[in-house]
């Protein structure tokens, strides 16, 4: 039995994902910064686990009560919708934090062990706004930027190992559970110079056509998982998928 990790179960994409493997009978490995085992099904191969992405010491923490990882799937993220003007920096730094730099800790941290069996796998949960940036949500874009770039140069570094690393890249989600992860509202970071931009925007974000679903994203990291080819983008939703065709 492999043992997938996910980051970030709490809700949405980690959550949903770590359901679609346990269902198919992989040992997995939920983390979240507040553990709760109550949204998963009973199951004697998962475990929940406390984990901070942003904290060295979490980190170095989880990964040892662990053990053997077969797949690291780096979904923890913070949305941030808003006038870029208006973006404190220092929740820009949060957004980066956790997206960002969470993500390159975390698979630091497992690289050794993989790098000693000469396999696994490393996913990274970006978006599809970095195909196609989409407005006020900046901050955000060039968070998940960051770690596309960082992906694809690190599949070309740990394919010498046989570790492949892939990114998933899930398409619109509704604007109030990516953004529910900030500490400012949405109106805190809308000035009333920006009204008039954003107001058609959220109207057209609020359309159940553009969402992606979070099963879509679980099978997408089902996909990567057991792809051995040398593909690294893995579009979730339809609208993703578009996008990855159009670009």
């Amino acid at each position: 039995m492999k043992t997938i990790l996910i980051t970030g179960c709490s809700s949405g994409y980690g959550l949903e994902t770590a359901r679609y493997f346990l269902a198919r009978q992989w040992k997995v490995i939920a983390t979240m910064r507040n553990p709760r085992r109550e949204a998963f099904p009973p199951s004697e191969a998962l475990s929940v686990l406390p984990l901070d992405v942003t904290d060295q010491k979490s980190i170095a923490a989880t990964v040892e009560r662990a053990g053997q990882i077969d797949v690291l799937v780096n979904n923890a993220g913070i949305g941030i919708v808003g006038a870029f003007e208006a973006t404190p920096m220092t929740h820009i730094r949060k957004v980066f934090d956790t997206n960002t730099f969470g993500t390159l800790a975390m698979t630091q941290a497992v690289i050794p062990q993989m790098r000693s069996r000469r396999s696994g796998v490393i996913i990274n949960i970006t978006s599809s706004a970095t195909l196609a940036p989409m407005p006020l949500a900046a901050a955000y874009t060039a968070s998940k930027q960051a770690v596309e770039g960082f992906t694809g140069s690190l599949a070309h570094e740990l394919g010498y190992f046989n570790i492949r690393v892939k990114l998933v890249e899930p398409g619109h989600a509704p604007t109030t559970s990516f953004a529910h992860n900030t500490a400012l509202s949405i109106a805190d970071l809308i000035p009333e110079a920006y009204t008039g931009f954003a107001a058609p925007i959220f109207e057209a974000f609020a359309k159940p056509a553009l969402t992606t679903r979070e099963i879509d994203v679980a099978e997408a990291v089902w996909r990567a998982v057991h792809d051995v080819g040398g593909g690294l983008r893995y579009p979730a939703g339809a609208d993703a998928v578009a996008l990855s065709r159009a670009v």
